[in-house]
């Protein structure tokens, strides 16, 4: 092996061959702030290389998220290509301790990393190998990774210290017409359910898809509903943020430029009662926020309501996935869907991993803490 300096790292390259074919592989961690903007359109076109990537992992989501929650000097872009071809990349914050973790916080339902389909296994041991996990506090944690992502890739070709672990439980639903999704439902279920599906259309509400250039107006919308919709309950604190207003508005208007997001506006009598946020990508259409006004809540299914038109969007798109998210909502509940836990990896380096084997440690406690706190706080409601 050969040592090139690329960027900010020494990435090791296979010696030459005296074949013209052989390919020559680069990384590089990029540290500026504004590394996903520059790199946008590379960025995109590998997206669109990786079958696993999802909205979450698009050029506009992550560059946006970093506008709104990242700290300046703590990006690091980790990047891979072949023959000057961008074929892996993966998109972390370093914290304070030197925990490295994926961009989205606790707004992301899927983390990912990107490597090109062409030559998935190779950029993921490239990848690996440029990962700066070289020091005893060094960890790199991935939270809300999908069965099958191209992170356990990532996962399997590190040679270092690594656990796996389960994380959030997300339901999804074939992306069929409503009446084959009613038909799936057991006989009682399956009768009120149609039962609201003819209110719904006896009630007139009217569903109109939002043109990408109106995708901002839409959002503000549809977090003034949203607010009202949780006003007599406790609302997630960070949807009613400013940075929040910033990263959803920024966000959105970028998928729907590409197609990854749509935007439904929901009328009823003239006046706007509800808006929601589809993501959309080849494999899955993903229901991500959604505002409704209580009133319509009185008066149809909003869930239903919502399910129509997202399983409309899919169905068009050709898309076999209508995924809820993480979450077991009640609502979600009686659709009776499909459940897959998230997988929550953790890398650190091959010897003295002892940020590893703490914050091992720590999520383990928590999570066998977890059932005893909800029944405390169950108990304290009463």
């Amino acid at each position: 092996m050969r040592a090139v300096r690329t960027g900010q790292r020494t990435a090791q390259v296979p010696p030459a061959r005296s074949s013209a074919a052989e390919a020559v592989w680069t990384s590089e961690v990029r540290r500026e702030d504004d590394a996903l903007v520059t790199l946008a359109a590379q960025w995109q076109e590998l997206a669109a290389r990786c079958r696993t990537a999802t909205p979450f992992q698009s050029a506009a989501w992550q560059a946006s998220w970093w506008r709104a929650y990242g700290r300046p000097g703590r990006l690091r872009v980790v990047l891979v290509r072949r023959d000057g071809l961008l074929v892996g990349a993966a998109a972390l914050r370093l914290d304070r301790g030197g925990r490295l973790t994926g961009l989205g916080g606790r707004l992301i339902d899927f983390t990912d990393v990107l490597l090109d389909d062409a030559c998935a296994e190779q950029a993921a041991a490239r990848l690996a190998a440029a990962l700066p996990l070289r020091r005893p506090w060094q960890l790199l944690e991935l939270h809300e990774v999908r069965p099958g992502s191209a992170a356990h890739l990532l996962y399997a070709a590190w040679t270092g210290r690594r656990h796996q672990l389960l994380d959030s439980v997300c339901q999804h639903l074939p992306a069929v017409p409503m009446d084959q999704l009613l038909a799936r439902l057991p006989g009682r279920t399956a009768q009120r359910s149609r039962a609201k599906q003819r209110k719904l259309l006896e009630a007139g509400v009217v569903a109109t898809r939002v043109p990408p250039e109106q995708t901002g107006a839409a959002m503000e919308d549809l977090l003034r509903l949203h607010a009202l919709q949780w006003e007599s309950r406790s609302v997630t604190p960070e949807h009613v943020s400013a940075r929040f207003r910033q990263h959803l508005t920024e966000s959105t208007a970028g998928l729907a430029r590409i197609g990854q997001a749509v935007v439904y506006r929901y009328h009823l009598d003239g006046e706007l009662l509800a808006v929601d946020l589809l993501l959309l990508c080849p494999s899955l259409a993903g229901l991500y926020l959604y505002g409704a006004h209580p009133r319509l809540r009185e008066r149809i299914d909003i869930a239903g309501l919502l399910f129509g038109t997202s399983l409309q969007e899919a169905v068009a798109a050709g898309i076999p996935e209508l995924s809820l998210m993480r979450g077991e909502e009640p609502y979600k509940q009686r659709w009776r869907p499909e459940q897959e836990r998230n997988h929550r990896l953790l890398l650190g380096p091959r010897h003295f991993a002892v940020a590893l084997s703490v914050r091992l440690a720590v999520v383990r406690a928590r999570t066998a803490l977890a059932p005893r706190l909800r029944r405390v706080r169950t108990l304290l409601g009463r």
